[in-house]
């Protein structure tokens, strides 16, 4: 599948003081530790959270807007906060809407947040582009206080925004086009798979959205058993490549919690089950991922990070199966700094973004043409190049000048 979001734009987010983010399906996002690849992650979550909960919430579950903006020791930079992301939508619509089917060559979306003292702030200004194939736009432009639209039956009329501290976009959500742009973002998931989550027991849920650390994996894995046998064939498939003699996955009821059990086959037939909390942690995180690609309301695009921590180097191959097979049905963004996982020969350099620390921040790049050609000529692979120290950023990309401005559309 073609990528659904083309790229991400970000200014003082975290520790990306301005840049912009191209992206294929799937992408490697390549970097050591501490280079900024989880705050790249969270620019994503951060997206998805901002379309289902308040804005305050979402500043507050990552420790306030201090916390978030990008230190710095530049003076001069405002303490403004933006994001634009370029979407794909036709790649997403299945169903006909307002004649906009086929027809969206191009989506935006963009905000600006001023930061203010004690942990406030406010919305500078806020914006959502559908470009359509015949040239025309359906869109909305919020500066701080009155909002202008172009769609019916609010075309020329200028709201009066009262809530400067709320963005515009998830209110809008049942107006269509903008519904299309909501959905989108609001389906995006970023995973984390924590062990210890799928240990526990669980209170049950809807299992229809997996959560980050994997807390709710027990109902997710139910909720595919009631409405996609097959997928629990291919799950038992994909995990006893990767966890070698565990067969079948199946969940227990202990009270009112549920827990996940594991059975492990060998010698014709001789069978043992175990509890979660009898597996490792490389057992747990691959099931884990394996739900966040076969959960039944399928993400627009997942981000995986780190899939091969806990991993034998040998599980990295059919890792990569799976994701490559997620890929054909949503977007696919990972997470790592090894070798093995970058050893598929199908990898490309346009699957590869290296991420960096220099001078305080995060950059992210295109390989070098050095690395380009050696990935073109199939002379080494990405994992090779990673190994010998030789998968390099882009030089062009190293003094390329800060991206501030460029968040918003023009519109009339």
């Amino acid at each position: 599948m073609r990528p659904v979001v083309r790229s991400l734009t970000l200014e003082r987010f975290r520790s990306v003081r301005a840049g912009q983010i191209e992206f294929d399906n799937p992408t490697f996002l390549v970097g050591r530790n501490g280079s900024g690849k989880s705050n790249i992650a969270d620019a994503f979550a951060f997206l998805s959270e901002a379309m289902t909960s308040q804005l305050q919430e979402v500043f507050d579950r990552r420790g306030g807007t201090d916390s978030v903006l990008t230190k710095t020791f530049d003076d001069d930079l405002p303490a403004h906060l933006g994001m634009a992301i370029e979407l794909n939508p036709n790649e997403l619509i299945k169903t006909k809407v307002e004649n906009l089917e086929g027809d969206v060559a191009n989506a935006h979306y963009a905000f600006e947040i001023s930061t203010l003292p004690d942990y406030k702030f406010e919305i500078v200004r806020e914006q959502c582009v559908l470009s359509l194939r015949d040239g025309t736009k359906k869109w909305f432009d919020r500066t701080q206080d009155q909002m202008k639209t172009n769609v019916e039956p609010f075309r020329q009329t200028t709201f009066k925004v009262f809530a400067r501290g709320a963005l515009s976009l998830p209110s809008l959500s049942g107006v269509l086009p903008f519904e299309i742009v909501t959905q989108i973002l609001r389906s995006m998931s970023v995973y984390s798979i924590e062990p210890s989550k799928l240990r526990d027991m669980q209170d049950p849920d809807g299992g229809t959205r997996l959560r980050g650390d994997g807390a709710n994996a027990a109902s997710v894995f139910e909720e595919i058993e009631r409405r996609s046998p097959q997928d629990v064939q291919r799950i038992s498939e994909f995990l006893s490549t990767i966890v070698p003699n565990t067969k079948t996955v199946d969940t227990i009821q202990h009270g009112k919690k549920l827990a996940l059990e594991f059975t492990q086959e060998w010698n014709g037939g001789r069978k043992l089950d175990f509890e979660a909390f009898n597996m490792s942690d490389g057992t747990l995180r691959a099931f884990g991922l394996l739900l966040a690609v076969f959960q039944r309301s399928t993400p627009s695009l997942i981000v995986v990070e780190e899939p091969e921590a806990s991993m034998h180097p040998a599980a990295a191959g059919a890792i990569l199966d799976l994701l490559r097979h997620a890929s054909k049905q949503m977007q696919v963004v990972v997470s790592t700094h090894s070798p093995e996982i970058l050893d598929a020969r199908w990898i490309e350099d346009r699957h590869l973004r290296i991420v960096n620390w220099q001078e305080g921040a995060t950059t992210v790049s295109r390989v070098s043409d050095m690395s380009r050609k050696a990935l073109q000529d199939h002379l080494m692979g990405a994992g090779e190049l990673l190994r010998s120290e030789a998968l390099e950023p882009d030089p062009l990309f190293d003094d390329a000048p800060e991206q501030q401005g460029n968040l918003f559309e023009e519109v009339n």
